[in-house]
């Protein structure tokens, strides 16, 4: 396995198992995951809390079906924001969908598998074209995935987020009546998803980042001044773990460019 870009901001937090299920509820706050009842998951969740996402990537698997949700989201969050090689982070994005197919066939009530299928199935759809990937059938999978996802889970509000992206990805690529009739994407459910996901986790960068990047593309106009908030909301988000402070740096990009 190649090594993995390290987090920039090594030694920036400092979790450990104790730390880690003490603020649980707040950094969890997104994917609602309830928390691990040993020690060894508790610290291999602290090394991905940490920025370690190598470490707790391979932690995640070593544990077993107990891990494979941690493994997951190790694998997404560092090819989404860290991977350089868009090769690689297409190839981590499918790997990590089929992980999270597998869990979903063994553990079909645990919302983790459906997220995180649909998750890295969206995340590879933007890489290849999400006109290309909608031509291939991925769209219905990802929002069958995320439907799943908040059915089994209502307060996950990270696939509130998701959801709210496929409405406003699909109108963006193929136009609001395309989008309504092909496949269900419609403006008002968009809105109301990322609507959703900020009264569940009122302090969350990316739900704030994602929500600024949907009303451009729903409205059609990229200095959207209610983006424009949002985007500055989320920059000025004080980060509790690395991925948090990732999404607090691209909110700071958004606002230079």
């Amino acid at each position: 396995m190649l090594s993995w870009m390290p987090f920039p901001f090594t030694g920036a937090f400092a979790f450990d198992a104790g730390s880690v299920a003490r603020n649980w509820k707040r950094l969890h706050a997104g994917d609602a995951e309830p928390i691990p009842g040993d020690d060894a998951a508790l610290r291999a969740w602290a090394r991905f809390h940490n920025g370690a996402f190598q470490e707790a990537f391979e932690s995640g698997l070593n544990l077993g079906p107990v891990g494979v949700t941690l493994a997951n989201k190790a694998c997404c969050v560092y090819a989404n924001y860290l991977e350089p090689s868009e090769k690689n982070r297409l190839a981590l994005f499918l790997e990590a969908a089929e992980r999270a197919r597998n869990q979903a066939a063994m553990e079909p009530l645990n919302p983790a598998a459906w997220y995180w299928q649909a998750y890295a199935l969206g995340r590879y759809s933007q890489g290849i074209s999400v006109a290309k990937a909608l031509a291939e059938g991925l769209g219905q999978r990802i929002r069958a995935a995320l439907e799943m996802t908040i059915e089994l889970q209502p307060l996950h509000a990270d696939a509130h987020v998701a959801l709210g992206a496929f409405h406003a990805e699909v109108i963006d690529k193929v136009g609001p009546l395309i989008g309504r009739m092909t496949y269900g994407a419609r403006k008002d459910v968009g809105l109301a998803m990322y609507r959703k996901a900020l009264a569940l986790n009122p302090n969350s960068a990316m739900a704030k980042l994602e929500y600024a990047r949907g009303l451009i593309m729903l409205e059609g106009n990229p200095d959207n001044p209610a983006a424009t908030r949002l985007y500055q909301q989320a920059a000025s988000i004080e980060p509790m773990d690395a991925k948090e402070m990732l999404d607090r740096d691209l909110a700071l990009a958004e606002l230079k460019d």
